[in-house]
């Protein structure tokens, strides 16, 4: 990515890896840049969406045609940075309106370096990515416009999310602690895969001591806390390249220790389990994906930002070298597994984000799920 200055007055243009183009002016930084462009059908929540290091090396399209109206806060944020690598919007708030608001959201991507494109049709755009498939994309301002052959060049030269390993790229380097709010009643060690800031704080909530550690640490380092549970967290790249992440999570479940993982902890615990994994052809991003719990019949409205998926049997249990599993959850859009179970050890994950930031609280009886799992091992 090479950016300069904010200007929103840059003519820019979209380039995708098919040679589909769209024109419009610049949002945010100018310059150019590239990822894999997808979109998020969030009507809220554009702080968290941008800070969400699950979406690293990815170009966020939103569906919704108004984006910035409650400007940047320093409370939502749900880690250090903006992590998507650029933004799509159609029409940018002008003067942001919210009490809390302490700069435009075009000043944050700005400061950020977060080349972006604002002006285009994005439901034409989003309707391409749902028939074609996500795909490279690359956005170019101001001085980076150039022919279009040209451009689209750089756009197939760039990496493919099929086959990337990023979770070390947006993971901690050092542990760190998040405190239980109140009487302390479990611990919890928490491997960072790209983790978001609410999810320890969930966890905090309900009297667990979190504590955090980097993607390559060792199953010695997770037994060195003397954890009650391990939790392993959302994170974006390829499950299929998760080969360590799969072999720590296997020596967890060797010591049948309570264990919980969303997202990207869910593609590990399915390769952990002998599943395979795919890459679907859009993804689910957002935060209104239906959701049934199988488990009990319930519907959630959910937080939902992967492109990959478990390839697990929907129908009946299955034997693992760890005892019998099912799925849990499944997307009813698309019977897409969004959560599995061990049956015979104390062990589940869902595809989503039940952390709700942003999104809705359905799915925050995860946490307590979680809880009762480390209750009934603590008996």
């Amino acid at each position: 990515m090479t950016t300069s200055t904010r200007g929103a007055s840059a003519p820019a243009v979209l380039v995708l890896e098919d040679g589909r183009t769209f024109r419009g002016r610049a949002y945010g930084a100018v310059g150019e840049t590239f990822g894999e462009a997808v979109f998020s059908t969030g009507m809220t929540g554009y702080q968290e969406t941008l800070t969400d290091p699950s979406y690293h090396r990815q170009v966020v399209v939103m569906t919704a045609p108004h984006i910035g109206n409650t400007g940047v806060n320093d409370e939502d944020p749900e880690s250090e940075r903006i992590w998507v690598s650029g933004y799509v919007v159609r029409d940018p708030a002008r003067t942001p309106s919210n009490w809390r608001s302490r700069r435009s959201l075009d000043e944050e991507l700005a400061a950020q370096g977060v080349v972006g494109i604002s002006g285009i049709d994005t439901r034409a755009l989003t309707r391409h990515l749902r028939e074609r498939g996500a795909m490279r994309v690359g956005i170019f301002s101001g001085a980076a416009i150039a022919e279009e052959a040209a451009l689209l060049s750089k756009v197939r030269a760039a990496p493919q999310m099929k086959g990337a390993d990023l979770s070390g790229e947006v993971a901690t380097e050092e542990a760190y602690v998040v405190p239980a709010i109140g009487t302390k009643k479990f611990t919890v060690a928490a491997i960072d895969l790209g983790i978001k800031g609410m999810t320890p704080h969930r966890m905090a909530e309900r009297g667990i001591e979190v504590h955090v550690l980097p993607a390559t640490a060792t199953a010695r380092d997770i037994y060195a806390v003397d954890p009650d549970g391990v939790f392993f967290s959302n994170g974006p790249g390829d499950p299929a390249t998760a080969d360590h992440p799969v072999a720590l999570m296997r020596a967890v479940l060797e010591r049948s220790t309570p264990l919980f993982g969303i997202c990207f902890g869910n593609q590990i615990l399915g390769r952990a389990l002998g599943f395979g994994t795919f890459k679907l052809k859009y993804g689910h991003r957002g935060i209104n994906q239906p959701v049934q719990d199988r488990t009990t019949g319930k519907v959630e409205v959910t937080a939902h930002n992967h492109g990959f998926a478990v390839d697990a049997p929907l129908d009946a249990p299955s034997d693992t070298p760890y005892g019998r599993a099912e799925v849990s959850h499944v997307c009813l859009n698309d019977n897409v597994v969004e959560g599995l179970r061990l049956l015979d050890r104390p062990a589940f994950s869902v595809q989503y984000h039940p952390e709700a930031a942003a999104g809705p609280h359905d799915a925050a009886y995860l946490f307590d799920r979680f809880v009762s799992l480390m209750e009934g091992q603590r008996a």
